[in-house]
């Protein structure tokens, strides 16, 4: 087979990286540990499936099932079934060599076999927003043995991004090709280590690794788990469940933060009723008093925004701002209360207008729900709260970003998302940017779409979402990152 040309734009990427994780893996004295690992989920998501994966399937999928390529603790991009590929200078194809190895029935790894692998992963993603993401990949070709090329209709500066996400693993004939082996401990997860020349990778001489066990609990028991000193790696934490975060002593461990962003507000239900009119709608986004909402939390650095995308996407072109900028808190609740007070006039309602928010359980979402209870009872909302799944007129949305582009929080407000309320007109923006011909004019139709998803008023943003996980100083292998990413691997090197 030919050697791949260097490309010009980009460098190839390689399995230096990976080979060194696994001559590390030889080194020091605690072969046969355990690393213990607890997941805040339901009990039963460690071995959950389908094309909506929760943290806990999420981390077994991808130790169990590559992808293409895959992420690294600190949340990069690094080899995996392709051990290395290049970029096009016009970004419109991405071609990958992958590694001389089998999948787990002893057949080899072909481009004929990943081709038709990854087509099944991406069929198996349609009707969902990461479907919406990875439109216009289905042109796949093999272009050698173990050479696969993804064509592209324009630009996809993500798709690696993209491409290592745990539902894009690649499964053939029932089965993923590690890097780890999963067997089950009642409810737990056991996951063992692949040694790296079954899986076509150079020997390392004494490799050996620890295995991970990984369990699912609620909140409080994964906390206490991890207080007793039964948990090494403690992951999942969001908002609702922060503030048992601080019952753990220092030297138990430390509270690690990711920094990540995406979508984190409130989703609206249904348009009848108060809600029909979008200024309505928009009345309750302008009472919200951002900052104070995530006081209590003691968040330093988080970020409160008004906008529906996250400022400083790679793709902002700075047309869309901060809303209500040159308002008050005070003026910006005064017209709020004003709007109330007509549509109540108007529908000759008495008393405060009711509003359902369904919230998860947990202490967090206790306190997130008093400041915004008190914030609409200054504009002449009362608020109840109803559980998650529960009839409701408003509903926490808190999901982490997969990657840094605008489109990300579009197709997730989208109608192929089902949040809640949404706009076909933008909607048909975003898909008009994805076949848009240059990036220029993309861009500008994204920005559309915003300023149309905006004005919908469907959403109401708070800032950042929160992401936190419990490390114990022994523990190996994690690191906070952008993409509240942890991969399981990395945790089963031993120390040096």
């Amino acid at each position: 087979m030919r050697r791949l040309p260097i490309p010009t734009r980009r460098r190839a990427a390689t399995g230096a990286a990976v080979i060194a994780a696994f001559a590390l893996a030889g080194c020091g004295s605690r072969h046969s540990a355990t690393v213990q690992v607890v997941v805040i989920d339901d009990v039963a998501a460690p071995f959950g499936s389908g094309a909506r994966l929760s943290t806990a399937a999420g981390a077994v999928r991808a130790a169990t099932t590559e992808g293409l390529v895959a992420f690294d603790a600190q949340g990069r991009i690094v080899p995996a079934l392709a051990d290395r590929w290049i970029v096009t200078d016009d970004g419109r194809s991405y071609i990958f060599r992958l590694r001389d190895g089998t999948w787990p029935d002893g057949s080899p790894i072909t481009g004929e076999s990943a081709r038709t692998a990854l087509r099944r992963a991406l069929a198996g993603l349609r009707g969902t927003p990461l479907a919406l993401d990875l439109a216009g990949t289905d042109d796949i070709r093999v272009m050698a043995g173990r050479v696969i090329e993804i064509r592209l209709p324009r630009a996809m500066p993500d798709l690696l991004q993209l491409l290592g996400q745990p539902e894009l693993g690649l499964v053939w004939r029932g089965k993923g090709n590690g890097p780890m082996r999963l067997s089950r401990d009642g409810a737990a997860a056991v996951l063992t280590p692949i040694a790296p020349e079954k899986r076509g990778l150079p020997a390392v001489a004494g490799w050996e690794a620890a295995t991970v066990r990984l369990a699912a609990l609620p909140a409080a028991q994964a906390v206490a788990r991890f207080n007793a000193g039964d948990a090494d790696v403690l992951l999942g934490g969001q908002i609702q469940d922060f503030p048992l975060a601080r019952s753990v002593g220092l030297i138990r461990g430390g509270i690690q933060p990711d920094p990540v962003t995406g979508l984190f507000g409130l989703a609206v239900l249904h348009d009848d009723g108060f809600l029909a009119l979008p200024e309505n709608r928009e009345a309750i986004a302008m009472a919200i008093d951002r900052a104070a909402l995530i006081a209590p939390f003691g968040l330093s650095g988080w970020q409160a925004t008004t906008r529906m995308v996250a400022p400083g996407t790679t793709d902002d072109d700075g047309t869309v701002g901060e809303r209500w900028a040159g308002l008050s808190m005070a003026e910006r609740r005064s017209e709020a209360a004003r709007r109330i007070a007509r549509w109540r006039d108007r529908s000759q309602r008495e008393g405060p207008v009711q509003v359902r928010i369904a919230l998860p359980p947990g202490p967090g979402a206790d306190v997130l729900f008093e400041r915004l209870a008190d914030d609409l009872r200054q504009i002449g909302i009362e608020a109840r709260r109803t559980r998650a799944g529960a009839d409701a007129d408003l509903r926490l949305v808190d999901v982490v970003a997969r990657y840094p582009g605008r489109a990300w929080y579009l197709n997730q407000l989208s109608c192929v998302a089902r949040r809640g309320l949404c706009s076909a007109d933008a909607d048909a923006e975003v898909s008009a940017a994805r076949a848009a011909p240059d990036r220029a004019q993309a861009i500008a139709l994204l920005a559309d779409a915003e300023a149309t998803l905006t004005k919908a008023n469907v959403f109401i943003p708070f800032g950042a979402p929160l992401r936190w996980s419990l490390v114990r100083g022994s523990a190996r292998g994690f690191a906070a990152n952008h993409w509240a990413i942890h991969p399981l691997m990395p945790m089963a090197t031993p120390p040096n």
